[in-house]
């Protein structure tokens, strides 16, 4: 039995679906977002890419993995054969596998799998399946390697599409944030200062590579996800005169923001220029350094979107990622993550009142 949120009627995938007509089909091809997007997964895994719904802009890191060509009996089949298929598996295998869905996936991935969530969520609940001997995670390279580094030394993570990535996880590589931290460390030092506060403390974002959550490990630094952003950003505060957030910019400055951080207080760092194109001086004033990254769908969100949404509908509740720019969430009526707003949304009745969250309880 799946273990998730029940899924809403006119689910995104079902909605993709109708609004994928030619005249549909032709105004997206003119749009940033990619054309497939209600293909078939072997329809546009044969290039490298992050698959339907990428922005077109996005560039794909070098070594990028190429998915395999699918067996023509799994191409050619119809969907009902592909489900009957998938619950003779599961049957068949029973306790040995686990499968974990992203609240991201189809909905046709999403009914075959035993937990549904974000992916530190689904990372833990896999470990509550000890017997399993593989942990099928359906969802990009980051999430399953979180599950992996979480998983026994006798389980086997499987990622069905070896070309699934994260365009913000791959804008911030362990070797940019080695030499960045280089630079602070020169600039900084390394002595803590009176009381024992550490010049900078890293703190990655739980959507990053397995390496850069070493990185943090090994400088005293620590991992974040979005429901406990401000939770950490607090801990690292406590040790340290300033933070390195990366990769994303977005939920670093608007988790900062909230606790009354001044954005002249978040320069921005760009790992290509020196300093990350800062002065010296700006730096020694900096509480929170911001990467240059972003999640590339979640930056598609404008100001006129919930402006024109307003217009519309006059009582319309505005719910926000924190991944979101920050005047898209200085728009909105909440901002939250994935988890925190998908249950409150579930849970309350229809025609309830809205019940606006603080944004300083991220």
């Amino acid at each position: 039995m799946t273990d998730t949120i029940p899924a809403p009627e006119g689910s995104v995938a079902t909605r993709i679906a109708l609004l994928s007509g030619p005249k549909e089909a032709q105004a997206l091809a003119a749009a940033t977002c990619t054309p497939g997007l209600a293909a078939d997964p072997w329809s546009f895994d044969g290039d490298p890419g992050y698959g339907p719904g990428a922005s077109l802009a996005d560039a794909v890191p070098a070594g990028t993995p190429r998915q395999g060509e699918l067996p023509a009996e799994y191409r050619e089949a119809d969907a009902a054969e592909l489900d009957e298929r998938i619950h003779r598996a599961k049957e068949a295998l029973g306790s040995r596998v686990v499968i974990l869905g992203h609240f991201y996936q189809r909905d046709e991935v999403v009914r075959h799998a035993d937990f549904v969530g974000d992916s530190f969520q689904l990372a833990r609940a896999a470990k509550s399946r000890p017997e399993a001997e593989a942990i099928v995670f359906c969802g990009v390279h980051f999430m399953a390697e979180t599950a992996d580094l979480l998983s026994a030394p006798n389980q086997a993570v499987v990622l069905p599409n070896l070309a699934a990535g994260c365009s913000m996880a791959d804008m911030a590589d362990a070797d940019s944030v080695a030499e960045c931290w280089e630079q602070l460390t020169a600039l900084y030092g390394r002595s803590p200062a009176t009381g024992g506060m550490q010049p900078v403390i890293p703190v990655t974002y739980m959507n990053s590579s397995a390496a850069l959550k070493a990185f943090c490990g090994e400088n005293g630094g620590i991992v974040c996800t979005s429901s406990n952003a401000a939770s950490v950003l607090e801990w690292a505060f406590e040790r340290g005169q300033r933070v390195l957030f990366f990769p994303d910019q977005h939920l670093g400055r608007n988790t900062a923001k909230a606790m009354g951080i001044p954005l002249d207080a978040m320069p921005m760092w760009n790992p290509r220029l020196p300093l990350g194109g800062n002065s010296a001086e700006r730096l020694l004033d900096a509480k929170v350094l911001l990467w240059n990254g972003f999640c590339s769908v979640h930056k598609r969100f404008t100001e006129g979107q919930i402006e024109r949404a307003r217009a519309e509908y006059p009582n319309v509740r505005v719910i926000v990622h924190p991944e979101c720019p920050m005047p898209v969430v200085d728009a909105a009526d909440e901002s939250g993550s994935t988890t925190t707003f998908g249950k409150r949304l579930l849970l309350r009745p229809p025609g309830a009142p809205s019940q606006s969250v603080p944004k300083s309880t991220w």
